[in-house]
């Protein structure tokens, strides 16, 4: 393999970097993980697409890679901020079940999301397992960061330098959505911990020198990231949403715990590198829980759609520009994918019968590409230029085995059979479809092109769409 450098964008500097991690050899990364109160939307899916995507890069460059990706089971309120409801609490009080019980099912819910989208196995910790060490984390911040006020302990942004450097807060407007508690010495200070109210009782719940209640959301993962990554771990990622309060916030303790200086030195951050992929975004409002029946990818599933079809579409963008989605786009994004699982198809095929040949597959495109931080697009466009070029098929097999490595795609297991998901709502068998086409092929045949129009409206009423002429040979779609 060729030894470009990999380069890398850093939210924190603004800037792309070259990664020299900290522990020769390794990789450590940390990504915020879901809070399971509910079902993740596919805007939610795509964070984990990029984390994995970069896991991948690592461990293709050689890198021994520790992946740690949270789960929120206590902690995250209805705001981002410090106003609002528990999110377990709620959700439990709405199903009536215990907050415990709603975690556990929503988190096996989400590492099913996950292994259908060929995502590699990270460690998921809980919240909930570390919440003694973020009392003892609170206890060593809390003289000289924090003060109390009747609803917990509050961290004092004001005793670190350079706080909300991450959301440029100063000018980009970075704190408009933090809410007013009554007593905060400054609009942008957090709660450590939130103390039950008089009176109340939650499901999750400790003791703790401030009273009895449950940690801020931000302390989860600077706990979590320092007792199994060490400080400074090499790169956290999430969302461009936890760009602008829950990384600051994140920053701020770390800073604290860590007794360091500014931010002009990213490793006082807690990660030397801090990278956000961007938002998915879909026109209709159906990327919110709060909309009822939002996008999931189980809903992907149910209309027909392979899981690895949306991966395809994340990684057709780069990671830090919006994706919109849009039912035609996935239809895109499985044709697409369906062309590469029948070039390597075509490909197998021809490997026996071929004598053995000497082409030099360089590796140098694939790797140039993806040391571009990341460049998912120009790795897929390579890959099927390969499945298109001339020469041994083994050779080429294995070129496009290595941009798999890189996409996760499964293309050397997937089969056509595979990606073609009956539709939920579908009440047509696939033994009447075939029987309805093989009398339209026998009336085109015949020239008898009404009956063949007829059938093909027959076949529309019942939402299976018929492909005249269609190049990869894939007569129907339901």
């Amino acid at each position: 393999m060729t030894d470009t450098p990999l380069k890398l964008f850093n939210s924190l500097t603004r800037s792309i970097e070259v990664f020299e991690p900290v522990h020769p050899g390794e990789a450590r990364v940390y990504t915020c993980g879901p809070t399971v109160y509910n079902y993740q939307h596919i805007g939610n899916m795509r964070a984990y697409v990029f984390a994995d995507t970069l896991g991948r890069v690592l461990q293709w460059k050689g890198y021994s890679l520790t992946h740690v990706v949270n789960i929120t089971d206590v902690g995250h309120l209805t705001s981002d901020a410090d106003e609002g409801e528990d999110k377990m609490e709620r959700m439990a009080a709405r199903e009536g079940k215990s907050a415990w019980d709603i975690a556990r099912f929503y988190q096996e819910d989400f590492e099913r999301d996950l292994a259908r989208l060929n995502v590699q196995p990270k460690q998921h910790p809980r919240a909930t397992e570390y919440v003694e060490a973020m009392i003892d984390w609170g206890k060593s911040i809390a003289d000289k960061h924090c003060y109390e006020l009747e609803s917990g302990l509050y961290f004092d942004v004001s005793t670190v330098a350079d706080y909300g450097r991450l959301a440029r807060a100063v000018t980009e407007d970075g704190e408009g959505r933090i809410e007013s508690v009554e007593g905060k010495r400054n609009a942008a200070d957090f709660a450590i911990w939130r103390k039950t109210p008089a009176g109340e009782t939650r499901q999750m719940e400790w003791d703790s020198p401030w009273g009895r209640g449950a940690p801020g959301w931000h302390l989860e993962c600077s706990v979590m990231g320092e007792a199994l990554l060490g400080f400074p771990f090499d790169i956290h990622t999430g969302g461009i949403d936890h760009r602008e309060i829950h990384h600051p916030n994140e920053i701020a303790q770390n800073q604290a715990y860590c007794c360091t200086n500014g931010l002009d030195d990213p490793r006082n951050s807690g990660a030397k590198i801090w990278m956000h992929n961007n938002f998915l975004v879909e026109r209709s409002g159906k990327m919110s829980k709060s909309s009822g029946e939002f996008l999931r990818l189980q809903l992907l599933v149910d209309k027909g759609y392979h899981p690895l079809a949306y991966r395809l579409m994340c990684l057709q963008a780069h990671y830090r520009s919006e994706l919109e989605f849009s039912w035609e786009g996935l239809g895109a994004a499985l044709t697409r994918l369906k062309r590469m699982v029948m070039g390597i198809e075509r490909l197998k095929q021809r490997v026996d019968a071929e004598p053995a040949g000497k082409a030099d597959m360089s590796l140098y495109q694939i790797d140039e590409a993806i040391s571009d931080d990341l460049n998912t697009a120009r790795v897929l466009v390579i890959a099927e230029s390969i499945s298109a070029e001339k020469g041994y098929a083994g050779d080429r097999l294995n070129a496009i085995a290595e941009c798999d490595k890189l996409l996760g795609l499964n293309l050397f297991d997937l089969t056509r059979a595979d990606l073609r998901i009956r539709p939920k709502a579908a009440t047509i068998t696939e033994a009447e479809i075939e029987a309805a086409l093989a009398r339209r092929k026998e009336a085109r045949a015949a020239k008898d092109f009404a009956t063949s129009d007829a059938i093909r409206d027959e076949l529309a009423a019942q939402c299976v769409e018929v492909m005249d002429g269609d190049p990869l040979g894939w007569e129907w779609k339901l």
